[in-house]
């Protein structure tokens, strides 16, 4: 008997496993659930993430203590992203929009961004992949032509 339950609980485990993986899809980076608020003096990253262009409103998280990079500070602030098939480290997607991946060009981009808190936003030098946020820093990521998140960094 024991035998059949334990064949029985790796075949259950293993279906959960097989639907997590088509749920999740492949290439896709997932987040925790977000936290809607900015993070608080040294505490950790903000992110603001602008899905105005995208049919979607403005979030902002918090990723807790020290970030090793953007993608990280993303994450970390509950959001999930994915990159194009066709360039590598170029993100597509975040929070699976837009739904659809387009090619990137210079009207249809997630553009990355980096402020004080308060402060002006100013375009990355680095791709978020390569850039390692500061606690206390606030990312932020728009949709569109290179326009900057439409608040205040927080």
């Amino acid at each position: 008997m024991t035998e059949h339950l334990t064949r029985r609980t790796l075949g259950s485990l293993a279906a959960v496993a097989a639907l997590t993986v088509s749920l999740l899809g492949a290439g896709a980076v997932h987040a925790p659930e977000a936290r809607a608020a900015a993070c608080t003096g040294t505490t950790g990253v903000t992110v603001v993430v602008d899905f105005t262009a995208v049919g979607g409103g403005i979030q902002t998280g918090c990723a807790p203590g020290d970030p090793a990079s953007g993608l990280a500070a993303l994450t970390g602030a509950g959001f999930s992203y994915t990159f194009h098939p066709r360039y590598p480290g170029f993100v597509c997607t975040i929070n699976a929009l837009p739904t659809t991946c387009t090619n990137p060009t210079g009207s249809a981009y997630w553009s990355y961004w980096h402020a004080q808190h308060g402060g002006p936003w100013s375009y990355s030098s680095l791709g978020a992949a390569s850039y390692n946020p500061a606690p206390g820093d606030v990312e932020g990521w728009a949709f569109g032509a290179g326009a900057q998140p439409g608040i205040t960094a927080p």
